[in-house]
């Protein structure tokens, strides 16, 4: 990031956030002239755009886990419009018929235990990242063939994420399997395919549980990470 301070000093005093630089994908530039301006270089694309380039679209999206009723949308959709804004409601039911007809990117195994303190959220902030899944929740229906659609969710992905936690290691039941047939893929296509959320867990029970586990770098889930 640079900025030009030879007419005015730069003060952000908290009144200005700009993105993580880790986050952001691509370049960030301040120009502190005369009219304060942040410039963006996206990587792939060699030109700086700022702000005042880009028409800003009407279109906003909410992403809900709780399904409001008609008339809470409609009136969310009102209020919109006066400020000039085209809102689109996406709820549960929305993110279960996205991963019921898209080839899930990843597979999340859990146990459901831990469906409600982390597993839901990082399933919908993946679809609203454009990143479709497969978690039960969303992509079983009722009258399913449990093993069949677990099985199809575990060949399609592109990588298996492990809610790892106490409740997980100590499941003998469909997260052992869920992991052996990860474990299985990974040696025939000779591909990295674990993601570990490591959950109020320390390294000892990972390791007791699979010591290989130890060698993949994982995220250490924080309610606030998400």
């Amino acid at each position: 990031m640079h900025s030009s301070t030879e007419k005015h000093k730069l003060e952000l005093g908290g009144k200005i956030t700009l993105p993580s630089a880790e986050l952001f994908p691509g370049q960030l530039r301040v120009e502190n002239k005369e009219d304060f301006e942040i410039l963006a270089k996206f990587h792939g694309d060699p030109t700086w755009v700022s702000p005042k380039d880009v028409q800003a679209s009407r279109r906003v999206f909410i992403y809900s886990e709780s399904d409001l009723s008609d008339k809470e949308i409609l009136q969310l959709k009102e209020e919109a419009k006066k400020t000039g804004h085209d809102l689109q409601f996406r709820s549960s039911e929305y993110m279960k018929f996205r991963s019921q007809k898209e080839n899930p990117l990843a597979f999340i195994s859990h146990d459901s235990r831990d469906r409600d303190a982390v597993t839901r959220t990082i399933a919908i902030n993946l679809q609203k990242m454009m990143c479709p899944v497969w978690y039960d929740e969303f992509s079983l229906k009722i009258g399913d063939n449990l093993r069949d659609s677990i099985e199809k969710g575990l060949k399609e992905c592109k990588k298996c994420i492990l809610i790892l936690s106490s409740n997980f290691i100590s499941n003998s039941g469909w997260t052992k399997k869920e992991f052996d047939s990860t474990f299985t893929r990974e040696i025939l296509e000779e591909k990295q395919l674990v993601l570990p959320v490591w959950y109020q867990i320390d390294k000892q029970q990972v390791y007791e549980y699979c010591p290989s586990l130890l060698n993949v770098k994982g995220a250490v889930w924080e309610q606030r990470s998400m």
